[in-house]
């Protein structure tokens, strides 16, 4: 069958070109959103650790617990908190790249597999 003859008043376009940009700004968007979810995470942290901190030193100052014991006990909560929540990120990130590498190392062998035994 021929094409039928494109009209004047049809925009020409270049859909490779707006391919390209797509890949580019999915790109952009990507590494702004891992960003903003790091940003996020912590502040999480941050606040959680807050609370606690607020928590204990609020318990201990309603039940007449000397000071020096009540905010030892906040430093100590304090201390833990962050730590904890800043290990669980780490580990969290660190288990999520290491699957993400063996899921890319899984389809390589796969595909080198598949060209192997077609040969």
């Amino acid at each position: 069958m021929r094409k039928a003859p494109s009209h004047p008043i049809h925009l020409c376009r270049d859909f490779g070109r707006d391919a390209e940009m797509e890949r580019i700004i999915e790109a952009r968007v990507a590494i702004r959103a891992e960003a903003e979810a790091i940003r996020w995470r912590l502040r999480l942290i941050v606040i959680e650790t807050a609370i606690l901190t607020i928590m204990v030193l609020l318990a201990g100052w309603l039940l007449d617990q000397p000071l020096a014991s009540v905010l030892r006990s906040g430093l100590l909560v304090c201390a833990g908190a962050s730590t904890s929540g800043i290990l669980l990120v780490g580990l969290s990130g660190g288990v999520s790249m290491g699957l993400s590498r063996l899921a890319h190392w899984k389809a390589a062998r796969e595909a080198i597999d598949h060209w192997t035994k077609r040969k």
